[in-house]
């Protein structure tokens, strides 16, 4: 073992963390208490559990990484998300939604 782990110090200085950003930024327009932030955030997080992914978070990432191609329309990301989980193509193995 280490011997700096036995001379460990808590650290000090003005790197500290002073306040967290919020998981799921408030759009343009909106001014949200850090209460409204913090359940947008849980609400953000219980959906990704239960594999409902971000509309919003998805044409982010394609206006930054892929500004050539036109994104899908909310229904259609929906749809190949849920297509993606539980695919029902004949042959496909995948996830059993019952």
């Amino acid at each position: 073992m280490s011997e700096s782990i036995y001379h460990w110090r808590k650290p000090t200085g003005a790197w500290q963390i002073q306040q967290c950003l919020p998981i799921a930024p408030a759009t343009a327009g909106q001014n949200l208490t850090r209460w409204q932030r913090l359940w947008q955030g849980l609400q953000q997080s219980f959906r990704l559990m239960v594999g409902v992914h971000d509309y919003q978070t998805y044409l982010k990432h394609m206006r930054e990484h892929h500004p050539t191609v036109a994104p899908m329309d909310e229904r259609a990301f929906h749809r190949h998300c849920l297509d993606a989980r539980f695919p029902s193509q004949a042959g496909k193995l995948g996830k059993c939604p019952c």
